[in-house]
């Protein structure tokens, strides 16, 4: 995950923004010159907006991935009664989807995709607060759209599964296809810890692979690294809550369910579980934060490293 590549400029006495990408040859042929490629984009119309909110964009389609491949698994697992499907190719559909996500928007958002991570970041590596909640904001609308997409592409299996019915609990509800609910026997202390848990995990191996003092990493290696991440949280912790892990991924999917017709239970199911899913992963992040932070991480982005000095010095 990464910043825009190439410098954003503005250009020219018309105060248009430019994009920058060298593609010249540098250091070694006589009489070749650099070149850059500069995109021009004028103060007006669809491309300076297209310039000017390219982080929501990448937030909104990240998730949408995310979102759209592990509900969709999700779906096909739950509608064909487990003949197209199980829970590792549930965990495998959030896996990829998360890893697919990160590698669509990470090099103009970062790729955080998720609330968590992007509170994580404004605490622990100077993310600007201001666009925190214009990120959390895009998230959350990604993953209500691809809610929108998944329902309209199996809702012919949905009325073959449960008829005219939308119900969130018993034999034949299809709520938990969008929004994750916990298991019968699950405490909502247990719920909360699971969750933040799961974050944990999550969120202390995205700060490690983007750590600068640590294995560099590849902007292909990364996305991979997050999403098999996120399913292997799936396969070890998942059953009791789901592993949402993501108040975007949930909320989003919950809101929809809500506005087809499943009622406010999709709200009140399970003693008002659906703010777990929204805390807990929080909860989750700042503690990977604090705990990367004070064992391995020495970058001076982090509050915890405010008394560490770093000096410049030239190699030989």
């Amino acid at each position: 995950m990464a910043d825009e590549s190439g410098p954003i400029n503005k250009s020219g006495p018309s105060s248009t923004y430019g994009a920058t990408e060298n593609n010249g040859e540098s250091g070694g042929t006589r009489g070749t010159t650099a070149t850059e490629d500069v995109i021009v984009i004028q103060d007006s119309g669809w491309y300076y907006i297209k310039f000017r909110f390219r982080e929501p964009f990448a937030e909104f389609l990240g998730t949408f991935l995310l979102v759209s491949f592990g509900v969709g698994s999700i779906a096909q697992t739950v509608l064909s009664k487990g003949i197209n499907g199980n829970w590792i190719t549930i965990a495998l559909g959030f896996g990829l989807g998360l890893a697919l996500g990160v590698a669509v928007s990470g090099t103009y958002s970062g790729g955080h995709l998720n609330p968590a991570v992007t509170i994580t970041m404004a605490i622990y590596r100077k993310f600007p607060w201001l666009k925190v909640p214009i990120y959390i904001t895009a998230q959350v609308l990604g993953a209500f759209v691809a809610s929108a997409v998944i329902y309209l592409n199996y809702v012919s299996a949905i009325y073959n599964y449960a008829g005219d019915k939308r119900e969130v609990l018993g034999h034949n509800a299809t709520a938990g296809i969008f929004a994750t609910y916990p298991q019968p026997f699950m405490s909502i202390g247990g719920a909360f810890f699971s969750e933040a848990f799961g974050t944990f995990l999550l969120i202390l191996v995205i700060l490690a692979i983007t750590d600068e003092r640590n294995v560099p990493t590849s902007r292909i290696v990364a996305p991979i690294t997050i999403g098999l991440t996120l399913t292997a949280i799936a396969i070890s912790f998942g059953f009791e809550t789901g592993f949402s892990l993501n108040g975007a991924r949930d909320f989003g999917p919950r809101l929809f369910t809500f506005f087809i017709g499943y009622g406010i239970e999709v709200f009140t199911a399970y003693k008002f579980y659906f703010w777990i899913p929204i805390v807990a992963p929080i909860v989750g992040g700042l503690v990977a934060g604090f705990v990367y932070d004070s064992l391995i991480y020495w970058g001076d982005k982090s509050p915890l490293n405010k008394n560490v000095h770093h000096e410049h010095r030239s190699v030989a």
